[in-house]
């Protein structure tokens, strides 16, 4: 969406400041013998409070109301109470809800406890090449270029950038134009950034996969080989001399 009145603004501004709040506290309150499925509740109970609706189960049936995806699971990921988290999992929380008709979209990902199986290095890059990118991101900039720049700064971390699952416009509906908003170079894309459009942007940063494939379950998105995916993701307002960035209170 593009947002032309305060009234706009305020509204996109309290959705997204809830689902960071949401997403926060479900990354403080995530421990090694829960369940995924006790930590969506979790989430939906706090959603409740800012009177925000999952946009995943709204809008799509989704069997959850946030995505917690681990391990080689890249992101889409339904809780489950067979699903127990453990210490050195790769967690990705992903919490997008409806509030007062506009949206909010942010996740990341993390290490729970001791990284036994050596992911820091992986999440860091993720967070860090969003952070980078949004500090690029102007009106007039095109989108393939920040795709381009967010590829390169992977491959210098010697990670690769997962092509099929990628960032997108968000406001009065969950997935809005721009409806791709990649993680490397798209030749073919050339629309630009759009002032006081609202986006979110994601990186989702690889080991080695490229492209993810959807599991039996319907949903989860994950490599086919024993790649790793981070992911971290904002959801700003692309203003003239930069971003502004919604969902910070996610503390990231």
């Amino acid at each position: 969406m593009i947002v032309n009145t305060e009234e706009e603004y305020q509204g996109i501004q309290q959705a997204n400041e809830a689902v960071g709040k949401v997403l926060r506290e479900m990354k403080l309150r995530a421990r090694p013998g829960m369940s995924t499925l006790e930590l969506d509740q979790i989430g939906f109970e706090l959603l409740k409070q800012y009177g925000a609706r999952s946009a995943p189960k709204k809008d799509y049936d989704f069997p959850g109301h946030t995505c917690i995806s681990l391990n080689q699971e890249a992101c889409h990921g339904i809780p489950k109470a067979d699903r127990i988290l453990k210490e050195g999992d790769l967690v990705n929380i992903d919490v997008s809800a409806e509030r007062n008709g506009f949206y909010g979209d942010n996740g990341s990902s993390f290490i729970l406890g001791e990284d036994h199986q050596n992911l820091q290095s992986l999440v860091d890059a993720s967070l860090d090449i969003l952070l980078l990118a949004l500090r690029k991101i102007k009106p007039g900039i095109k989108i393939a270029a920040i795709g381009g720049y967010i590829e390169k700064l992977a491959k210098a971390r010697k990670f690769a950038v997962v092509k099929n699952i990628c960032g997108h416009g968000i406001g009065r509906r969950l997935h809005e134009e721009p409806t791709e908003i990649p993680c490397y170079r798209d030749r073919y894309n050339k629309e630009r950034f759009r002032k006081n459009s609202v986006i979110a942007v994601e990186t989702f940063i690889s080991t080695k996969a490229t492209f993810v494939h959807q599991a039996s379950d319907g949903w989860t998105l994950q490599p086919q080989d024993d790649s790793y995916v981070a992911q971290h993701e904002h959801t700003v307002i692309v203003r003239d001399n930069g971003v502004e960035i919604l969902t910070a209170s996610n503390g990231f």
